[in-house]
């Protein structure tokens, strides 16, 4: 009997321990189980060839979207920020979370942005009318769309 007791002890200790890793933080869509998690610097070596890959990653927010929180974009290694959008526009981040780390579980994208697309993204971040005339060629870039998005603690 005692062998049962501790058994069903250390079971329910394990149980616990495993489900104390879930990331800590302001959660938003979907839950974001921990696992395999790349930095989002890694995240194009990790596509390899591919188009799309579903995956997790963690980076630091640069800029929100000054409307409502329709966009965030991530640091990258090139200088060049990478944008994340919000599956289904589900969720909307908070405006102030510029310098948090986050980690996100989605779809990673290597795309071709339009010239127009480019333009309400300008305009969504308060950019002049010149600013945004300048905007006169299509980008190629890497986007992530989070189905779930955790702002970490820490």
């Amino acid at each position: 009997m005692k062998k049962i007791i501790l058994s069903l002890g250390f079971c329910l200790f394990t149980a616990f321990s495993f489900a104390q890793s879930a990331y800590t933080g302001q959660k938003f869509g979907e839950e974001v189980k921990p696992g395999d998690v790349k930095p989002a610097a890694k995240m194009e070596a990790a596509m390899g060839d591919k188009k799309t890959v579903d995956m997790k990653i963690e980076g630091k927010v640069v800029d929100v979207c000054k409307k409502k929180g329709c966009w965030m974009t991530l640091e990258m290694p090139n200088g060049d920020p990478m944008r994340v959008t919000f599956k289904d526009y589900a969720f909307f981040m908070p405006m102030d979370i510029v310098g948090k780390k986050v980690v996100l579980d989605g779809l990673a994208k290597k795309q071709t942005i339009s010239v127009e697309t480019l333009r309400h993204y300008a305009e969504d971040a308060k950019k002049s009318p010149e600013e945004v005339a300048k905007i006169t060629d299509p980008k190629k870039e890497l986007a992530f769309e989070a189905k779930g998005v955790v702002i970490l603690d820490k």
